[in-house]
Parts: C-alpha cells; structure tokens; sequence
C-alpha cells in the first residue's frame, strides 16, 4: 500500500528552479516532498504531461464585501478556487462593518467561516475617531497587516489617515513585526486634479487618468516609505501602477528599510489608450491604469526582482456601477481572482520571463509578507499541499461562461490565455477540477500569522 495520498507528476515550477520531470507527493494535507524523475505510487496518481504545477496562490488584496448583496465570500472564494488562488487576504473596508477592532475581525470570521471554499487571512484597519488604540487588540484576533488609505474615498469606510494618524498607527504597529499596507494617493493632489478635470468639462475614459496624474501616487508613496523609516515599522505600498513608484521602493530597500511594494494584475495586462478607452467605467481602477509603456515597465521591474507581490485587488461590482458614461461618477475596482495566475503565466512566457516568479510573486512572497510561511506558500515538506495545475489548454477568458463568478462582466474578457487552470488542491483535496469547482462552502479555514517573538 502506499504511503501517499496523492502524486502529481509534470513540471514543477518553484520560486527559484524548474522541474520538468518532477512530482510532487502529498500525505495527511501536507507537501511530503518534491522529486524529479518517475513518481512514486500513491492512492491517487496522476502523471500530468507538461503541466505547469505550482503552489497554490495567494491573492494579497481582495475585496469581498465591499458591495452589500453582492458577492461575499461565497462567491469570491469560488472564483478564487477556478482561478488556482488557495488562500486569499481580505481586505477591511467592508459595506457595514469597518474592520478595525477585535469584534469586527470575530464577527468577519463569523461570517466568511461557513462560506469560504478556500483558506483567508485578515486584515485590520483603523477608525480616525479612535486613533490606534484598537491595532494591538486586532492583533490578537488573528489580522494578517493593516491597511490605510492617503487618500479619503468614504469618511466612514474608507477613510483617509491624515499623516499624524499614519506615523501613530505605524508606531503601535512596529513591535508586532506585521506590515502597514497603506492605499498610495495624496489626497490633496487628487482633489486638486479631480477640480481641474470636472472644471474642462472632461467626462470620458480620460478623466480618470488625469484626476490622478503620476505625482499623486508618486508622494504618497514617498510618504508611506519615510514614515516606515521613521518608525522602525515595515511599509508596503498595496497597489503601484507606476515604474518610478518601484525605484522609490527599491531605493529604501538598498538603504535597509523594510519597503515591500504590491503589483496588481490589472497594471500588467491593461492599458489605457487600449482598454480603458474600449471598457470606459470598467476600467476605472485607483490608482488608473497607465500607458502600455508603463505596463512594460512594470515587466522590466517583475525580471528585475524590485516587485514584491502580485495580487487583483479584486472587487465585483455589480455591472450597473460600472457602466455610467460619466467615467469619475463609476465605482473603482475590477474583478480579477479567476484570472490572475493564467494572465500573469501568459504575459511572462510572452517576456521571456522565467516562471519562476509566479510561485515567487504569487505564493512564497505573499506566505511571507503576511507570516504565513509556516503552512503556505510553497511545495516544500510540512507545508499545506495548497496546488495550482495549469494545462496548455487555449481558451479565450469568459467570466460570464465560467459560471464561477458573481458578475458576468470583466476588464480581460475577450483575452486569449494560453494556459489555463485545470485542477486546484486545497490541503491536498481537490477543489476545482477545471470545469467545477468542488470545494464547499465551508472547507475554507481562517489562517492567523505565525507568532514569533
């Protein structure tokens, strides 16, 4: 009899080598260990060709109640599992419940338990009223970082942090060894843009772009980074859409401070004199989508090693707030979970870029950035057999045909992936079998940071 539960063999992609004749084994959940040559038998054995397998994803930013009604966890989790996204980290500006004490974090777990169909981690935040005193307490309920915001898109659930709040909120943050994500738009200078635009009667794709010009980010993100350094408290900018943002970040790095720095996939795949002019609303993003030079720049920074983490920022709104011809009056944020691995696997194969940031980016960086390393993030012994397979499958990306996500509508809709997810393994179970997703509300658990003094 064997001792294995289960076998995949094809090629293993891992955050510094490919395996093109690997396995990897699988025992009680966990990664037992990774080969190369002819598998070992197991209870269930599958020899997978060229398939790419890689640990499973993690998606660092996701949204999953941001709109009452609309998706929760039911259906971000099962997007996820199709899209081979294994643990997702939610973020805290949900519709009613701001999650910035210990009871909102219990009562979020409450709810997402029973629907999750993949793992989650949290995070916290703060309300301005009630300063920092409530960081520690969310500590101990389990949050994986903390996220605040330069720039003020709702005084109540998604508030701006005024620069004194910020370094406090760093301060308290700092002992704990957890990241402060911070949202990076200057709030001053957006307005002062937004003024200008609504002033020349702009209302098309081009209004956003210009209501948040380069230098908006640019200084919040220099702001985030020095009040890292003045704190001792590690700072990661969660979304930058800018090539000189991912200098900046570099630049504290070289100089010893702890400045991560977050690449979502739309930055990677879209652009604006393309898509944003062809999607209007529903490629309205914060910050916006730049120039296909700058995406290119963006691929220069992913082979050079200066992005930190990939993730989709992921938010599915209903289509109605999506579609007003005004392009400042639509809701910012697009779905993405199902289609971040293949997008990201599509445009690094087409640059030449090794594989190998893929399990980096999207598995061991983010395991790491948010202390989850000691059961995620890799295909390494001990480690929860969390598994994404990918096919050389064609398949033009459909969101409404997939049946896996809330929303019929999406920015990459129409795009040609050449790979595609065929199978997904939750702590070694299977969740997604490449046409259904398997994996019930419910087998998602709540993963907490590790300790460590």
């Amino acid at each position: 009899m064997s001792d294995f539960d289960l076998v995949l063999s094809g090629t293993i992609v891992l955050p510094t080598t490919i395996i093109e004749n690997g396995y990897v084994a699988v025992r009680d959940g966990k990664v037992t260990h990774v080969g190369e040559g002819t598998p070992p038998s197991a209870r269930e054995r599958h020899l997978l060709g060229n398939a790419l397998i890689l640990p499973g994803a993690i998606d660092a930013q996701t949204h999953s109640l941001s709109q009452k009604n609309q998706e929760d966890f039911i259906w971000s989790t099962r997007s996820a599992a199709a899209g081979g996204v294994t643990t997702i980290v939610d973020m805290p500006y949900d519709e009613g419940n701001l999650v910035a004490s210990a009871e909102a974090v219990r009562i979020k777990v409450g709810h997402a338990s029973p629907q999750a169909r993949v793992d989650f981690a949290l995070y916290g935040t703060v309300n301005p009223e009630e300063g920092a005193a409530r960081i520690l307490e969310q500590v101990e309920a389990g949050v994986a970082a903390f996220k605040f915001s330069t720039f003020g898109t709702d005084p109540i659930r998604f508030p701006r942090i005024p620069p004194a709040l910020l370094e406090e909120c760093f301060a308290a943050i700092a002992p704990t060894g957890l990241t402060a994500g911070v949202h990076n738009e200057d709030d001053e200078a957006v307005r002062a843009a937004m003024a200008k635009v609504k002033a020349l009667g702009i209302t098309d794709y081009r209004a956003h772009a210009l209501s948040r010009p380069p230098l908006t980010e640019l200084l919040a993100s220099l702001q985030i980074y020095e009040t890292g350094a003045a704190t001792g408290c590690p700072a990661h900018v969660v979304h930058c859409s800018l090539g000189r943002g991912y200098d900046i970040a570099k630049s504290y790095r070289d100089q010893g401070f702890a400045a991560t720095i977050e690449c979502c996939i739309h930055y990677l795949v879209l652009d604006e004199e393309h898509d944003v002019a062809r999607l209007g609303g529903k490629a309205k993003i914060n910050p916006p989508i730049r120039p296909r030079a700058e995406v290119e720049k963006l691929w220069e920074h992913v082979r050079a090693g200066n992005v930190t983490l990939v993730s989709t920022d992921h938010v599915s709104w209903s289509e109605n707030r999506k579609t007003n011809p005004d392009m400042l009056a639509n809701a910012s944020g697009v779905p993405g979970l199902e289609a971040m691995v293949p997008l990201f696997v599509k445009g690094a194969l087409e640059r030449n870029i090794p594989l190998t940031w893929a399990a980096k980016l999207m598995a061991e960086n983010p395991a790491r950035h948010f202390r989850l390393d000691h059961v995620k993030g890799a295909l390494t012994a001990g480690k929860d057999a969390d598994i994404t397979v990918l096919f050389d499958r064609p398949k033009t990306y459909d969101a409404a045909a997939s049946g896996n996500n809330v929303v019929g509508w999406s920015p990459y809709n129409g795009i040609e992936l050449p790979w595609t997810v065929g199978l997904t393994y939750l702590r070694g179970q299977l969740a997604f079998d490449g046409t259904t997703v398997l994996s019930q509300p419910g087998t998602g658990r709540f993963v907490r940071p590790e300790r460590r003094a």
